[in-house]
């Protein structure tokens, strides 16, 4: 008796089961039997596509949106040649599988989760174009012209005259505004796919961004969560490095891959042409005003925009020093001031910690609840599986890593982070004791999903405790709760009608939306029209709803033809410059772009 499908993986081994599944996926597809396809999935699924299908970034959750997908995109897509590229492994009830597949003009890689009613988690991604990889392993270029050839061009010559002529007697397909690790980090994806780019930030050298910041930081994520595309960090590489060893890092790297890097260089508008489907962008390069004309505007401020600096009333009359925490120059000269730092997250434990280690006398406000995580528990707990040494020896490769994160859906991501969490609050049980018996609010996310989700959520309303949140729980950072109601000559009053004496006030009251930097560079019509940068839709606290199921605007075309928005960590910047400079290549060569769910505006900031 023949058996059904569902039969045989029943019985089969998970590369059996794996092999059966893709092979009778791809029949459907290539029959465009977009029905039987979308059978497959659980009645519960998510797709999540990184460009491949797309040439968006989308997640598709439940079979009619599946179905809604392929019909939309498999005439264009062309899907073919699934297959596993590791033996499948298997354990709670769910197959899982590391495949590769082609399209009509890509190679794509992703992951399969199949529960017994079929596919339950699929990520595709793309990774290269055809007739456009990147020039490495066997493609690498020769460097050296052997032979005699009295017209021969050193390399050294080949790079003076291209920094020479892009931007002046050829323009750049794309311009990267902002050199920070996104933009660097994206330019050197386009680097090595042959796009012509010009990446600017106004500081005096790459890395300018890090050294500017007060002296204490440092990364609070660890080493391996860290590399940049191509060229990962030392293996003596400290796990969490200096803010200035960074940016020593990024200045050699700008060289290494040989980015067209210019310093000094800030962009004072910048317009979008409908006739000639270009942007003209005037910029200031060393005090001299030039117009560039790139096809593609890419914006690598971070992912957070403009300092949120507040407003209360009697800041005009305040004689002491006052700055945004982005402004902050260091502890070192307030050694027996009195400091109020107005906030509870990274920043302001940062500052607070640095400022105590001084000698000043510090006070902090907390207006509003924050998530607190030991960097140690975090580390153990959080990251370990992906992001450690022990990851490292037991074969976890960055990029491998990478793409276990990407596999999971938004939607359900909490779910596995509430565990994890919830093992972090048993560990660290008299910490948060003794810190909320100072009087801390502390919270773990709306549903207790913790750091990672309120980061993707808002990029707010936590810090990762290096140190400083034990001076806090021990009472050697002063802590007071409320709402600042005034400040006077000589003191910030709060609502209840305290007072607190300072000479120096510092605002780590956090960033806005991204699309603040659009408005100032371009108009406040093109930031209403691209809407929100960042947030999931969660409906959880500042991220308002309707559920979006990707990042806002992040990596992805917008509602703008030809602007994008780039940025986030350092783990983020590197893994989603791949999907967007891909996508760059692709307009750069003509490669048609449908783009499949483009983002809808629900919020204007």
């Amino acid at each position: 008796m023949t058996q059904t499908i569902e039969q045989r993986e029943k019985t089969a081994g998970p590369q059996a089961r794996v092999d059966t599944w893709l092979a009778d996926f791809e029949g459907a597809l290539a029959a465009r039997d977009v029905e039987r396809a979308a059978a497959m999935f659980a009645t519960d699924c998510y797709w999540r596509d990184l460009v491949s299908f797309t040439w968006n970034l989308k997640t598709l959750e439940g079979r009619d949106a599946v179905a809604a997908m392929l019909r939309a995109t498999l005439d264009e897509i062309d899907p073919s040649g699934f297959r596993t590229s590791e033996e499948p492994s298997e354990g709670g009830g769910v197959t899982e599988a590391w495949i590769e597949f082609d399209t009509a003009v890509g190679r794509g890689r992703g992951q399969l989760r199949l529960k017994e009613e079929g596919a339950w988690t699929l990520l595709t991604t793309l990774y290269e174009l055809k007739g456009h990889e990147e020039p490495r392993g066997k493609g690498r270029p020769r460097g050296a012209e052997h032979g005699a050839n009295r017209e021969r061009e050193t390399w050294s010559e080949k790079r003076v005259r291209e920094a020479a002529e892009l931007g002046y007697a050829a323009q750049p397909y794309a311009l990267v505004v902002g050199g920070g690790q996104g933009g660097i980090a994206l330019g050197a994806r386009l680097r090595q796919l042959g796009v012509p780019t010009i990446i600017i930030d106004k500081r005096g050298r790459p890395g300018d961004q890090w050294r500017s910041r007060y002296t204490s930081l440092c990364l609070h994520d660890p080493v391996w969560y860290d590399h940049l595309p191509y060229l990962k960090f030392p293996e003596n590489w400290p796990v969490f490095a200096p803010k200035d060893k960074i940016a020593d890092w990024l200045e050699s790297y700008t060289k290494i891959m040989e980015l067209n890097y210019w310093t000094n260089t800030e962009a004072t508008s910048a317009r979008w042409d409908e006739g000639t489907r270009e942007w003209t962008v005037e910029v200031e390069r060393d005090g001299q005003p030039l117009v560039l004309r790139p096809k593609q505007l890419i914006l690598a401020t971070g992912m957070a925009g403009k300092p949120n600096v507040p407003a209360f009333p009697g800041m005009d009359r305040f004689r002491g020093e006052q700055h945004h925490s982005s402004a902050h120059p260091g502890p070192d000269a307030y050694a027996g001031k009195k400091v109020v730092v107005v906030g509870s997250n990274n920043s302001a434990f940062d500052i607070c910690g640095a400022l105590w280690e001084k000698g000043a006398d510090v006070t902090m406000v907390q207006r509003s609840s924050s998530h607190i995580v030991k960097s140690d528990s975090l580390m153990d707990i959080g990251l370990g599986a992906l992001y450690s040494e022990e990851a490292v020896a037991s074969g976890m490769t960055t990029e491998k890593a990478d793409m276990v994160f990407a596999s999971l859906p938004y939607r359900i991501m909490h779910e596995f982070q509430i565990p994890l969490y919830d093992q972090m609050r048993e560990r660290d049980k008299d910490f948060y004791d003794r810190l909320e018996a100072a009087g801390f609010d502390h919270d773990w996310g709306d549903d207790g999903s913790g750091l990672f989700m309120k980061y993707l959520r808002r990029g707010s309303g936590y810090y990762i405790d290096v140190g400083a949140a034990e001076l806090v729980a021990n009472g050697d950072v002063r802590l007071v709760g409320g709402q600042v109601k005034e400040l006077t000559a000589d003191s910030v009053v709060l609502q209840d009608g305290t007072t607190l004496p300072a000479d120096l006030v510092v605002y780590a009251t956090g960033y806005g939306s991204m699309n603040g930097w659009a408005a100032d560079l371009i108009s406040q019509e093109v930031a209403d029209r691209v809407g929100k940068v960042w947030g999931l839709g969660s409906a959880t606290t500042k991220d308002p709803g309707p559920w979006e199921g990707e990042q806002r605007n992040m990596w992805k075309p917008t509602q703008q033809e030809s602007l994008w928005f780039h940025g986030g960590n350092l783990h983020q910047s590197r893994h989603y410059s791949l999907y967007l400079a891909l996508q760059l290549k692709a307009r750069f060569e003509g490669i048609p772009t449908p783009v499949y769910g483009l983002q809808e505006v629900h919020h204007l900031s």
